[in-house]
């Protein structure tokens, strides 16, 4: 290289040339690429501060809006079936201790103990709410013994 020109025997001219044509590929490649890469941030930038950017993103918070809405509803739904299953199995228990209570007051003590009862009073007690409890409408004031 003489003041940033190739020189070279005649017989490495071909190889210099490839290797040269080579260099200004890979140039033009680089040049290229920056070229596009402006571009396309020019072109992201232009997207993102767009209509089209903002009608994508408010129709992602639309959907999960009305999932969330959804779920609530499912949930809210789901206990209250929670609920009235829990009264209804209450209203069963009430009923069987009452009936057990009433079968005690005629029979006296002849009637045989049932150790699940006691479980079940206990179930029941454990759930059952402090207004009813105030009331007096425990389970014990049904039986007559």
């Amino acid at each position: 290289m003489v003041d940033g020109i190739w020189v070279t025997d005649v017989r490495y001219a071909v190889p210099v040339a490839v290797a040269l044509r080579q260099s200004l590929i890979e140039i033009a490649k680089v040049c290229s690429a920056a070229d596009g890469q402006q571009s396309k941030m020019e072109l992201i930038y232009q997207y993102l501060t767009g209509p089209r950017f903002r009608h994508c993103i408010e129709a992602i918070v639309e959907k999960f809006s009305d999932m969330q809405a959804d779920l609530d509803k499912e949930r809210n739904a789901i206990r209250r079936m929670w609920a009235k299953r829990e009264m209804q199995i209450q209203g069963v228990i009430e009923s069987t201790v009452g009936m057990y209570g009433d079968l005690q007051g005629i029979a006296g003590k002849s009637l045989q103990e049932i150790d699940g009862l006691d479980a079940l009073l206990g179930t029941h007690f454990k759930r059952s709410s402090y207004r009813d409890r105030i009331k007096g409408h425990e389970l014990n004031d049904r039986v007559y013994s």
